[in-house]
């Protein structure tokens, strides 16, 4: 039997503290909040207990941040869509801030296995004030383990109306695709990070912003293939692929840091999630 979960989490204001409402549907769980820079900031985990999605599968998780409420979600593992031999496995992630909100968006990488059908979409909606840190992680397979994504197919969409829409079909059947210099470069690790502003952004401060990612990707010890833009005054977009998985995360763990500092003058404070 399929599982079709929903999980509904919304951030609002509370005096000085950003506090979480959640109801789930399904295998869909949210950590308990903590706080490891005060009240204002809330860390949450979100958790899928059944470990990875088959054919039939859908996750539904939707965000709402209320005005001038700051939340920061990530997640303990990958996401996995295995082998499926019928339907597609479907995750769809809906992020909507209000007013001044502001939301961390950082889950671990995607990993799409030999023979799935997936389907992965993200869409968020900013008001006036809001802005947004987010990153999707993609990995074709796993080479390490001697399963290459050699037949499957994996469609992405990331979008944010009206400024920003990014979609693509990863079919293993694709080789010019996956292949190609001006597809992936036999890489099989692809990321995109951005951040997104509901109101534009002054020209020196998105110059500012620019220059602290494009600092950091110079410094990157991996040399990864990467670049970064402004591709209107609302977005900053960072793209990038890698043979594998971990050199790519910790890359943008950077350049999250970095942003992080540049854009809000907030310290880096990683989920503990990450050093587990």
């Amino acid at each position: 039997m399929p599982w079709h979960a929903q999980l509904d989490l919304n951030y609002r204001r509370d005096a000085q503290r950003t506090v979480l409402q959640h109801a789930h549907t399904g295998p869909l769980r949210i950590f308990k909040s903590l706080y490891p820079e005060g009240e204002g900031i809330c860390h949450n985990v979100i958790i899928h207990p059944p470990g990875g999605l088959v054919g039939g599968d859908v996750l539904d998780v939707r965000v709402h941040a209320g005005p001038d409420t700051h939340g920061l979600l990530s997640s303990p593992g990958a996401t996995r869509f295995y082998r499926s031999d019928g339907p597609p496995a479907t995750q769809q992630v809906s992020l909507a801030l209000d007013a001044g909100a502001r939301l961390e968006w950082l889950p671990l990488e995607t990993i799409a296995y030999p023979g799935c059908l997936a389907h992965n979409t993200l869409r968020a909606t900013l008001a006036e004030g809001a802005e947004l840190i987010g990153w999707d992680v993609c990995a074709l397979g796993l080479p390490t383990a001697g399963q290459p994504f050699d037949r499957g197919c994996l469609t992405q969409r990331l979008e944010v109306p009206g400024l920003w829409l990014e979609q693509a079909r990863l079919d293993a059947a694709d080789t010019r695709l996956l292949a190609s210099p001006l597809g992936l470069g036999g890489q099989r690790c692809l990321g995109t990070l951005w951040l997104a502003c509901g109101t534009p952004l002054a020209r020196e401060r998105r110059e500012r912003l620019l220059d602290t990612v494009r600092t950091l990707l110079e410094s990157d010890p991996h040399g990864l293939q990467a670049g970064a833009t402004c591709p209107n005054p609302q977005m900053l977009v960072l793209r990038a692929v890698a043979p594998l998985v971990e050199p790519l995360m910790a890359l943008f763990q950077r350049v999250w840091a970095g942003l992080r500092t540049e854009a809000w003058g907030l310290t880096s404070v990683p989920p503990r999630i990450w050093k587990v």
